[in-house]
């Protein structure tokens, strides 16, 4: 049985992390960067395991690793090597591996919880344009041409033993299946697929969301599928559209609710992430297995669904 698998055999409900890249921002990063996140790679690496072993003390089961922007062209656009790249790429697994086993020999046998899982995040090509693509699809890219970005990040990520792969954020159909068929390269590894919504209905991109899932969910590799980056008040129904093509669990982790502005590189809108913990118990008995938070997020909203998963199913 694979690690995810094996943990919700375990727990009726897993708590993913946060926001990392938002939560770097708010600490003081600058990463209004075509890198972003995977910038504090290279600058701060201690402070991105700070803040992995944060959420685990919040009471994340999953920590997601800060490889969602991290891609060898765009660490080699920057002057690195290739092999420079690669290295950089696997220090994120190394950096969330460590956070949770620090945490563990410290605070986990005490603490009566599961020893947490690290997957290694698989942004989409839109995340490496840093144009706000990943919120619209439509690249304009062969199937092919996708396949040849994602392989060597796969390959390195995986280097790097993860517990998983979190192919996330993911805008439509073709980059989905895409990165589902390049699974299969990787006989051992098992990967969630997690899409961006424009609504309670359709992927970024537009396409149905439940035809977006049923292409992918029975693939074996694919251990979970759901939604990220989406706004909190588009869950519920999105649940209901997945639950309709396949019996897998569903992961869920949205935004605060605001809307990234590409432009100006920053959030607008109004703030709904002070809701989580509220909406969870709907989510979870529409079918959520996996629970978190993505961008602009914090700590704080991860405490809040640990202590409802606690009180609920403890």
């Amino acid at each position: 049985m694979d690690p995810l698998s094996a943990a919700l055999s375990q727990r009726p409900v897993l708590i993913l992390d946060g926001a990392l890249a938002t939560e770097l921002e708010r600490r003081g990063c600058h990463i209004a960067d075509p890198l972003w996140s995977a910038k504090i790679l290279l600058e701060q690496p201690e402070l991105i395991q700070a803040i992995h072993y944060e959420y685990f003390e919040a009471g994340a089961d999953v920590a997601i690793t800060a490889s969602y922007q991290a891609t060898i062209p765009g660490f080699m656009r920057r002057g690195l090597s290739e092999r420079e790249a690669v290295e950089l790429i696997q220090r994120s697994v190394t950096l969330a591996r460590e956070a949770r086993d620090r945490f563990w020999s410290l605070q986990g046998l005490a603490s009566g919880r599961m020893r947490p899982l690290v997957a290694a995040s698989i942004g989409p090509y839109g995340a490496f344009l840093h144009d706000g693509s990943e919120y619209r699809g439509n690249y304009g890219l062969s199937a092919k041409a996708l396949k040849e970005f994602h392989r060597p990040r796969m390959a390195a990520l995986l280097a790097a033993a993860p517990d998983l792969l979190a192919c996330e954020t993911i805008p439509c159909l073709e980059e989905a299946c895409t990165l589902t068929e390049l699974l299969e390269e990787f006989p051992g590894a098992v990967a969630y697929m997690s899409f961006s919504a424009r609504d309670g209905g359709h992927t970024a991109q537009g396409e149905p969301i439940a035809q977006a899932v049923a292409a992918v969910a029975s693939h074996p590799q694919v251990v979970a599928v759901g939604v990220n980056c989406t706004a909190p008040r588009f869950i519920q129904e999105l649940i209901g559209h997945i639950r309709s093509v396949t019996d897998k669990p569903i992961v869920v982790y949205p935004n605060s609710g605001e809307t990234y502005d590409p432009l100006r590189q920053s959030w607008i809108g109004r703030s709904e992430s002070a809701c989580l913990a509220t909406y969870a118990p709907d989510w979870f008995h529409a079918g959520a297995r996996l629970i978190g938070g993505c961008c602009r997020t914090s700590p704080q909203d991860i405490k809040a669904l640990a202590a409802w998963a606690r009180s609920s199913f403890q």
